[in-house]
């Protein structure tokens, strides 16, 4: 590039040239709407692939067939994605709007993690990193050779972010950001453009372990290390199966995601307040959603409220049984008949018998004679399975 067309008016010194230039693509990036960035190189992560292959041998991502050893090795390596690759700049979108609360309207409701109240972030932050890569084509000069990444590529995005010193590893193995706590979505552009490398941040947790602590289902099983099967939000999320019965009593009342070890995080604690339009929920059931509307919400009425966000990754059915869970953990009798007309009516086999888990685990002569007639009369095994299971549950 040269220097004196710059609109940069870059110094001839090859350094401060570069740190101009990486200092002016932050500040587009924070007119473009993302949070934080910060840069790295396009190094290979050798120890972050010896630790994954443990990792997934140990069993810990059971349940994600797609996540192999030959997958961690690859992602771990950006030149195999991009063989041009000299930077990766790591960004971070906040999204910690404040403290919120379930509304008191005398509805059952459940909870949605934060991160998938508004908008798809995935979305949201490709576009702004498109516009973004558009302003520093016009900075260069020229065209780059760039790659935008949120999530769904090969690349440890984690990794990325804490070598480049956007933030550093939590022990509940979440990104904690200065300022942002671990309420930060990350994404990355991979580019030609040699910049000026971040160093890593010198921070830890220390002896802090609240997270592991808190954590309802224990799937923080040591630092660092998070046994996803047993992770509530692979649990709502990931899991298309039904949810083991041990576990189920341990998910509270989350319907999609978990933000229990964020919650109760110092660093998290501390966090800016983020106004971010695009973040924020549409309706009070993209945050706290009816428990008794999950259940009965058509595919009509599912689309016209999630579609957009990250929710229908569940899907349907997903979102229904882990409302059957959730009214199972915090209904009462007044609940029952919402879970029997759900374990009677319901489409999905799944949702019925997660709905007959639920009336065991609030018994009463209704409970019971709705669990008989299913044990009895429904047409999928597995739901006759639950029913039968749920009856010899009861006391």
């Amino acid at each position: 590039m040269d220097a004196s067309a710059s609109p940069l008016n870059l110094q001839s010194n090859t350094n401060t040239a570069r740190q101009q230039l990486t200092a002016r693509i932050k500040y587009l990036a924070a007119a473009n709407g993302l949070s934080v960035s910060a840069v790295t190189s396009a190094d290979p992560f050798p120890a972050v692939a010896d630790h994954l292959v443990d990792h997934i041998e140990a069993g810990h991502v059971e349940g994600m067939d797609w996540f192999t050893p030959e997958r961690a090795r690859f992602s771990t390596d950006v030149r195999n994605l991009h063989p041009t690759a000299r930077s990766i700049i790591s960004f971070g979108l906040a999204y910690w709007s404040g403290p919120a609360q379930k509304p008191d309207d005398g509805i059952l409701r459940g909870k949605i993690s934060r991160y998938a109240w508004g908008k798809d972030y995935h979305r949201v932050m490709k576009r702004r990193m498109k516009a973004l890569l558009a302003d520093m084509n016009d900075l260069v000069g020229h065209e780059l050779d760039a790659r935008i990444l949120v999530d769904t590529a090969r690349i440890v995005e984690r990794a990325v972010a804490a070598r480049a010193g956007l933030g550093w590893y939590g022990k509940n193995a979440n990104l904690i950001v200065p300022g942002h706590g671990s309420w930060v979505m990350l994404g990355e552009m991979v580019t030609d453009l040699d910049l000026e490398i971040d160093s890593p941040l010198n921070r830890n947790c220390g002896n802090c372990t609240i997270c592991i602590d808190n954590c309802p289902t224990g799937a923080i099983v040591a630092p660092y290390t998070i046994h996803a099967p047993s992770c509530i939000s692979f649990l709502t999320i990931e899991l298309r199966d039904a949810i083991p019965l041990e576990l189920r009593p341990k998910m509270q009342d989350w319907v999609y995601g978990c933000d229990v070890c964020q919650d109760v995080c110092p660093y998290t604690g501390a966090a800016k307040i983020v106004d971010d339009a695009e973040l924020q929920p549409a309706s009070v059931n993209n945050a706290f959603p009816s428990l008794h509307w999950l259940l009965e919400m058509t595919q009509e009425e599912f689309g016209a409220t999630y579609f957009g966000t990250p929710v229908p990754r569940t899907k349907r059915r997903g979102l229904a049984r882990n409302a059957a869970v959730a009214l199972g953990n915090i209904g009462t009798e007044e609940d029952i008949p919402a879970l029997a007309k759900a374990l009677t009516t319901h489409d999905e086999p799944i949702v019925r018998g997660h709905a007959a888990w639920a009336l065991g685990r609030i018994g009463g002569r209704t409970s019971t004679h709705a669990l008989d007639r299913a044990r009895s009369g429904d047409p999928d095994v597995s739901v006759k399975a639950e029913a039968t299971g749920a009856l010899s549950r009861m006391p």
